[in-house]
């Protein structure tokens, strides 16, 4: 990582301009001022209805192929920024809403609950989440907490799907 954080302008110049930036930051969606993960998880909505119609182990396979690309790519990113899980690189949460969505139906109760659920365990952190963003390094602790709170936000989410 530099040694200075960059700017909100230089940021999105290398965003524009690099492929691997644009996609850690969810195509964008992490250079909004406000709210850069939700909207990154957001932006995972439209992708995820496409991923709905797979089989279950195209989807695991789908999983596996995101989060190992998004190592490298908010690893890349994070150095190139020069702040630990910088809050422009969205890619883990888009990949963490496609874990918490995991071969559910495309319904929009299914959507709103998974990424109600997703946001709480993203935002607060619970144990063992937050040991695992703060102990890892480069993209392997950006998408690593993300990942563990897709899985909570899975679990919680397919328990809710059983008693509705």
């Amino acid at each position: 990582m530099s040694d200075k954080p960059l700017g909100p302008q230089q940021i999105a110049r290398l965003v524009w301009t690099n492929p691997i930036h644009y996609l850690s930051c969810g195509l964008g969606s992490g250079l909004l001022p406000r709210m850069p993960g939700t909207w990154g998880s957001l932006i995972a909505i439209p992708f995820f209805y496409v991923f709905s119609h797979f089989l279950l182990w195209q989807y695991l396979l789908l999983l596996l192929l995101t989060f190992g690309v998004g190592v490298i790519l908010c690893g890349y990113s994070e150095k190139a920024f020069g702040k630990k899980d910088h809050s422009s690189i969205v890619w883990d949460e888009m990949v963490g809403m496609w874990i918490t969505l995991c071969h559910a139906p495309f319904r929009w109760d299914v959507l709103i609950i998974g990424f109600i659920l997703f946001r709480i365990f993203d935002i607060f952190k619970p144990w063992p989440i937050n040991w695992l963003q703060k102990r890892l390094p480069g993209g392997w602790g950006v998408m690593t907490d993300d990942a563990a709170a897709g899985v909570a936000a899975w679990v919680l989410l397919q328990v809710w799907m059983m008693v509705v």
